[in-house]
């Protein structure tokens, strides 16, 4: 029956592309042709549609795949589904309980993609043959004018439409075996790794993924889900809540360690704070207060740099919080050094802290233009001329110490030297 009406279909072409030829009116030939070729589709989808329910008839209830998958036939009363399992009725009577359907046979896709595939590979070459056919009669004809070239523009179309078409149902029976092949996989389990598919498959990770997001969407999965990393296929909707509730559960211990860890921070931070302030409180009151008021510079920098994104200007800010805590570092060993950071209190820092709360203003804009591009840019090279100022401005603090240590230097070397201990002066007994 198929294979008439597809003789039939050639035969209505052939007959509408030379009715165009002889009356010379291309008018209506797409349209034509168009309506012929849907004609025959429908033909031939009702001719297998027809085979398809027949076979069902005949092997229905003996099937265990149309079970597997669930068809209307076998899994009965879903209405009471307990405990994740249905009951259904064997030959003697007696109720047993069988998996719930996680999935759909795919079997209708599977010949509409055949179908596809049969059509425009038939249709594809058809035109093909029909196009090559027309324009060696042409040709050999001497008359190769307007109308020739349209005709041969449609078989054209026509022909490459036909070997999409071919390509498409390809793809679709190609989708139709890997969910087989992912169903197989499966097995009795519920959840199953991604790169365990994709290596059955052998396709990458992300193709996998479409391929089942796309399979949800057509409800070849009837539960299915994907995990937040999409690293696992899950395919029903209780183990999917136990895969959520062991997230919400992993979250909360999360939180709580976070918050453990965060309160041990503070206990640490006043315990410090406590013996820094023990020590400070035998420092002149002028030299605290320079050095609560460094703190608060540092506090400053610091929060500023959380708020700014970037790694090359957070290891510049970083750089500079660890210079600026040194220097006061040092004023605390050294209290007279008080004197020689005044500029830095004065003028340095409340700058710095300007330009960094600018910076980070400018950072949080949507919108990255050329002025706010440019400031940024201009802000940058400041950090680097600042942060090699508190760079001197700490070696400076050290310069007493240098000499100090600089002059017991020479003076061990004299002593050395005075002893006979030393390479030029060894002493030498008698």
């Amino acid at each position: 029956m198929i294979n008439r009406d597809w003789e039939k279909f050639g035969e209505d072409i052939r007959k509408t592309v030379q009715d165009a030829i002889d009356a010379q009116d291309f008018g209506k030939l797409n349209q034509t042709i168009t309506n012929t070729i849907n004609n025959a589709v429908d033909s031939v989808s009702r001719n297998i549609r027809n085979a398809q329910e027949a076979q069902q008839f005949q092997t229905r209830g003996r099937d265990p795949v149309n079970r597997r998958f669930g068809s209307q036939d076998t899994v009965r009363g879903r209405d009471n589904r307990r405990n994740g399992y249905s009951g259904q009725e064997n030959g003697h009577g007696i109720r047993r309980k069988q998996p719930l359907a996680l999935y759909r046979k795919p079997a209708g896709v599977q010949a509409g993609g055949t179908l596809t595939t049969v059509f425009g590979a038939v249709a594809g070459g058809m035109f093909s043959v029909a196009l090559v056919f027309f324009v060696i009669t042409a040709l050999m004809a001497g008359a190769f004018g307007i109308p020739e070239i349209m005709v041969t523009a449609l078989f054209l179309i026509f022909a490459a439409a036909g070997f999409v078409a071919c390509g498409f149902g390809a793809g679709i029976r190609g989708r139709v075996k890997r969910f087989r092949t992912y169903v197989q996989v499966l097995g009795m389990r519920e959840y199953c790794n991604i790169r365990e598919l994709s290596e059955r498959v052998h396709k990458s990770v992300k193709f996998v993924v479409k391929d089942l997001e796309y399979m949800f969407a057509k409800g070849w999965f009837l539960e299915g889900h994907l995990d937040d990393e999409k690293t696992c296929l899950i395919t029903s909707h209780g183990m999917y809540q136990q895969y959520k509730q062991i997230q919400a559960d992993r979250r909360v211990t999360e939180q709580e360690k976070a918050a453990n860890q965060q309160r041990a921070e503070d206990e640490e931070y006043v315990q410090e704070k406590q013996g820094t302030e023990s020590g400070r409180s035998k420092l002149p009151p002028e030299v605290q207060k320079v050095v609560e008021e460094g703190d608060a510079y540092i506090r400053k920098i610091h929060a500023c740099n959380d708020a700014i994104s970037g790694a090359e200007i957070s290891a510049k800010i970083s750089h500079m919080e660890m210079l600026v805590d040194k220097i006061f570092d040092r004023v605390e060993q050294e209290p007279e050094a008080v004197d020689d950071i005044r500029r830095l209190m004065e003028y340095y820092l409340p700058t710095t802290v300007k330009l960094l709360e600018a910076y980070r203003e400018l950072d949080a804009q949507p919108i990255d233009g050329e002025n706010i591009r440019s400031s940024k840019r201009e802000i940058e090279a400041t950090l680097d001329t600042l942060n090699l100022a508190f760079e001197k401005l700490l070696d400076g603090l050290f310069q007493e110490t240098a000499w100090d240590v600089s002059s017991d230097i020479s003076v061990l070397h004299t002593m050395l030297a005075q002893e006979g201990l030393t390479d030029d002066g060894l002493h030498k007994p008698n």
